[in-house]
């Protein structure tokens, strides 16, 4: 393929996200239940994590144990101080809250978490809307007159919009099938030279 090819289908993408763009912004919403989860602080709602905005972004991450989530959300990350201009940002797991922050520092997130448990807000409001399942994405609510209304919601997964480094690989020829996401890329040298006792 020639970099003229290349070029074509990359306006056809760019193309495509406009529309997709204004498709979204369109989008005129459902009205939802005020979900309950769980906190470090104890039982909050989908209501209260506006936190005095009008529009809430709620990450769904699998838990510490998934390895692409985590990618996803290192990559979030350092957009969360942008993004809170325009939303509240929260991210949701089924791990429990204690799991989460101890998570969460190891990876230096600042975005607020809160968990599902598996319950309700998991099955109804997955981003998998086929098989209600545990998935990977983002939704988008809105609170007007007292009301939640999910504005607009999208899965996660190799190549979307949301996952920048996915793209940086494909220019190296790589994908899903050739590269996995790691939590720590650090190898040990084959010589320590501190002696190696007591390595993680």
């Amino acid at each position: 393929m020639s970099f003229d090819e290349i070029k074509k289908v990359e306006m056809e993408i760019y193309e495509l996200t406009q529309k997709l763009n204004g498709l979204r912004s369109e989008a005129q919403g459902e009205e939802v239940s005020n979900y309950e989860f769980e906190s470090l602080e104890g039982q909050v709602d989908l209501k209260s994590l506006f936190a005095g905005k009008d529009k809430l972004m709620v990450i769904h991450n699998m838990g510490q144990a998934c390895r692409y989530c985590t990618l996803w959300a290192d990559g979030i990350n350092p957009f969360i101080k942008h993004l809170e201009t325009a939303m509240s940002v929260v991210l949701v797991s089924k791990d429990s809250p204690q799991v989460q922050r101890q998570f969460a520092n190891s990876r230096n997130w600042r975005m607020r978490m809160v968990s599902h448990g598996g319950g309700a807000y998991m099955t109804e409001q997955s981003v998998d809307a086929e098989t209600k399942a545990n998935a990977p994405g983002v939704s988008v609510y809105e609170l007007k007159e007292g009301k939640v209304f999910l504005k607009n919601r999208t899965g996660f997964g190799p190549y979307d919009q949301f996952c920048s480094a996915w793209n940086f690989l494909s220019l190296a020829g790589e994908n899903a099938g050739t590269w996995t996401p790691q939590y720590d890329y650090w190898k040990r040298p084959e010589t320590m030279e501190d002696g190696g006792e007591n390595l993680n």
